[in-house]
């Protein structure tokens, strides 16, 4: 006796897509990036709003005396772009979630994308080209280590 087993209704699912996997990998680096962000946040917030007289030496001065020392700047530019791809994979997840594939979704994401690259440039620029002592301002105005 012989039994044959029916054809299946739905065909066979195709091989998986090769190469690497981005959405996992978007997955895992907004784990990583939210502990890490955790760390510099609260490590910002403690150095400038509870080390030494708080939140009222906060000024241009303070910004300029922290921002002379190279690790100040490498924090707060970690921090900044950490910061902007973490809510910039956010925001296209949530594209993802709420929109169908399509014209509209790559505009959303392009969007997203191009507010991304802008605000992590500009702000790369202000860290790295900040001048904490301009020239031709006037002295009572200049942070004290700035030689008048």
């Amino acid at each position: 006796m012989t039994t044959t087993i029916e054809a299946p209704r739905t065909p066979a699912r195709p091989a998986p897509k090769r190469g690497p996997n981005l959405e996992k990998w978007g997955w895992i680096y907004m784990r990583v990036s939210g502990v890490v962000l955790i760390v510099l946040v609260f490590g910002h917030l403690f150095v400038n709003l509870l080390v030494g007289e708080g939140v009222h030496a906060i000024d241009f001065g303070f910004v300029g005396g922290k921002w002379a020392d190279p690790f100040w700047q490498w924090w707060d530019i970690l921090m900044l772009w950490l910061a902007l791809i973490h809510g910039g994979n956010g925001m296209r997840t949530v594209v993802n979630d709420y929109t169908k594939p399509g014209t509209v979704q790559r505009i959303l994401k392009g969007a997203i994308l191009l507010a991304v690259v802008a605000l992590i440039v500009l702000g790369t620029l202000v860290v790295f080209t900040f001048d904490p002592c301009p020239v031709g301002s006037p002295a009572d105005l200049l942070p004290s280590f700035c030689a008048a």
